[in-house]
């Protein structure tokens, strides 16, 4: 067993993990003062429920094929597939036993383990387009059954697959196996979870007095304090999706640093240009689009294909996020502009530019096609499932808070909280 590269993965995975309360952050600030506590919640719930489901039976939907099987993986973490069901999860035994084989690379808890920070994270970064008027416990169920139906099964398209010695995969999801190039999650993650946050905008509907330039962020230093934590672990997913400390997750890392730099140029200056003023949510938002852009790209971009890619998913998500005024649906802390567009971006690019394979090297549509294939596939899928699932349970249990409550702000009415208490407040 490497200890050095198990080492590289439980670090990557703690990394991962903090991305979550990052985005927490991120999306707190850019609510209003009364609804932060809620909206924190949300990311937070995500980690809760999901990383539960992911140890009953998350691994086992997205890795179900055996010691043999795509990646290695085993079956013994949580119930072998939807239905079955293992004895061994209680026990350690089995657990452990691989950890005498000298030949693997890593044990396949710890890969379980990094995997399930990637569940996380992509649930978690829905909940930004229903801000300010999504119950909780809709949220929870929302979470839960989109992850069982959408993200695991998506998860094995993309992620479960077995490379034969020329490199190729030789075995693994349908997505995979078309050779398709995402690195880290492109389609499964950000398209994914941009398409699902699209369908719930429009189940729940605007906000109270949904208007460009009605609400704006209660707090900036926690969008920029979100931001930097988001990009601190996006070095754990990016890296660590190489599964091993080498010449590819140093690539992916150097990457992580350009593509999100050139990004926050690209959109403060789209910005200035188009608003008169660089700002400093533009600039945390800039770094994050260039993070989404860049994911599924990290480890098949020379640097300087790197920051163009940035540059231009900086610019365009710049523009992107004023489309929810255009076309009349509201996604409230930009979603769809950011992490869909930026995931398309990031993904078509590599048609273009990825090394090798893409058109400017090889002179073949061939790759164009694969990964325009797997993004519309992803997106639609997740797009339906995800209306259906938000329309059924707005429809039973109610999606939405009252109208008041929102105005209000919706902490205290769905916690009991506040943000900010001011001791002469009280008075």
């Amino acid at each position: 067993m490497d200890q050095g590269n198990t080492a590289f993965m439980l670090i990557c995975a703690a990394l991962v993990l903090l991305m979550t309360p990052g985005l927490a952050f991120f999306y707190g600030g850019l609510v209003k003062a009364k609804s932060v506590i809620s909206m924190m919640m949300l990311s937070f719930g995500a980690m809760g429920l999901i990383g539960v489901l992911w140890v009953l039976y998350g691994y086992s939907i997205a890795f179900s094929n055996g010691p043999d099987g795509p990646a290695g993986t085993d079956t013994y973490i949580g119930w072998d597939g939807v239905f079955g069901f293992d004895p061994s999860m209680f026990s350690l035994d089995s657990l452990f036993a691989e950890s005498a084989d000298p030949q693997g690379a890593y044990p396949t808890i710890a890969f379980a383990a990094f995997q399930a920070t990637f569940a996380i994270i992509t649930v978690a970064l829905i909940s930004g387009a229903i801000a300010d008027r999504a119950k909780f416990g809709a949220w929870m169920v929302f979470a839960g059954v989109w992850a069982t139906v959408v993200y695991f099964p998506v998860a094995s398209w993309v992620f479960n697959f077995t490379l034969g010695e020329d490199g190729s995969v030789v075995d693994g999801g349908w997505i995979a196996s078309m050779g398709v190039i995402d690195f880290a999650g492109g389609t499964a993650v950000h398209i994914n979870a941009g398409a699902a946050a699209l369908a719930l905008a429009l189940v729940l509907g605007k906000r109270v007095g949904f208007a460009k330039g009605a609400d704006k962020p209660h707090n900036p230093p926690f969008v920029l304090l979100g931001a930097g934590l988001l990009w601190f672990g996006w070095f754990g997913f990016n890296a660590g999706s190489e599964l091993a400390a080498d010449g590819v997750a140093a690539l992916a890392f150097l990457n992580t640093i350009a593509a999100p730099a050139a990004a926050i140029l690209g959109w403060l200056v789209v910005e200035k240009i188009k608003d008169g003023k660089a700002t400093s949510v533009g600039a945390a938002s800039g770094a994050v689009a260039g993070l989404v852009a860049i994911t599924p790209a990290c480890a098949a971009l020379s640097p300087f294909w790197a920051i163009v890619l940035g540059v231009v998913a900086g610019a365009v998500c710049a523009l992107a996020i004023d489309l929810k005024f255009r076309l009349g649906f509201d996604d409230s802390l930009d979603v769809v502009g950011i992490h869909l567009v930026g995931g398309l971006i990031g993904t078509l690019y590599l048609g273009f530019f990825a090394t090798g394979s893409g058109l400017l090297f090889s002179g073949s549509f061939r790759q164009l096609g694969i990964q325009a294939l797997s993004a519309v596939a992803v997106m639609l899928y997740s797009f339906v499932l995800a209306f259906v699932i938000g329309f059924v349970i707005d429809k039973t249990i109610g999606f939405r808070v009252k109208n008041e409550d929102e105005v209000a702000g919706i902490d205290l009415a769905l916690h009991g909280e506040e943000g900010y208490v001011l001791e002469n407040s009280r008075a």
